[in-house]
């Protein structure tokens, strides 16, 4: 079947949440925001997560042999979310400036606007193309918050999110695709300039006539050097 036959705004129907996977191998510590959290079978209680290849939490994840799921809640701030989703654990640690604790494992997990944990040990993998498929034995979870957790549907409409380009979700043709929340402008007066700057990494849009040269992106934390200024 061609997949031109495929109309992709179709899987934006699909209920997801948002999560942070995290592991640690040795005293590497390592995380990245995922879509795909599912539990699978209550007795043994087993999820799957869903993760890209390409990601480095993957290679920390299958070398330890473990992984802990952070649910975040709606409460959760665009700066935590663009920490985990666009940028990489290979150069950055990402638990410096995040709320932490570890399972009695040693996994650290995020603490901080995330409504539960999960800790689990791996017992399968299944590649998937892009993306292998870790069907993990929870061992440890428990409630952090009563917060409502974060749909994915809630950080594109409301936070105005954009899909970092790992996640399974992902389609290239995204960013033409209709504007985020965020960048919905508000009704100009007549003749006044409507213009912004836009990060080329994530896609946040800041309605602004000018960036301060100190400026970085809440959402994935680039400079103002990766911005590109735009007319809304």
């Amino acid at each position: 079947m061609s997949t031109s036959s495929i109309d992709t705004k179709a899987f934006r129907s699909l209920s997801c949440g948002v999560y942070i996977v995290s592991a640690k191998n040795g005293t590497t510590m390592a995380g990245c925001i995922i879509n795909t959290l599912l539990q699978v079978t209550s007795s043994p209680a087993r999820v799957t997560i869903a993760i890209n290849k390409e990601n480095y939490t993957t290679g920390v994840i299958l070398e330890s042999g473990r992984f802990e799921a952070s649910v975040l809640a709606k409460s959760a701030s665009m700066e935590l979310i663009g920490r985990f989703g666009f940028q990489t654990s290979a150069d950055t640690d990402k638990f410096a400036d995040t709320a932490h604790e570890f399972d009695d494992a040693g996994t650290p997990y995020v603490s901080e606007n995330t409504v539960a944990h999960f800790g689990a040990r791996v017992i399968d993998k299944v590649d998937v193309g892009s993306h292998f498929v870790i069907v993990g034995e929870v061992e440890f979870a428990s409630v952090l918050s009563n917060e409502e957790p974060m749909t994915y549907a809630y950080y594109h409409l409301v936070k105005g999110g954009k899909t970092p380009p790992k996640a399974s979700s992902f389609i290239s043709s995204e960013s033409d695709a209709e504007p985020s929340a965020n960048a919905q402008p508000e009704q100009p007066q007549e003749d006044a300039p409507r213009i912004g700057w836009r990060c080329k990494i994530c896609g946040y849009i800041v309605k602004t006539e000018e960036l301060p040269d100190d400026f970085k992106c809440p959402m994935c934390g680039m400079g103002r050097d990766m911005f590109e200024r735009i007319e809304l």
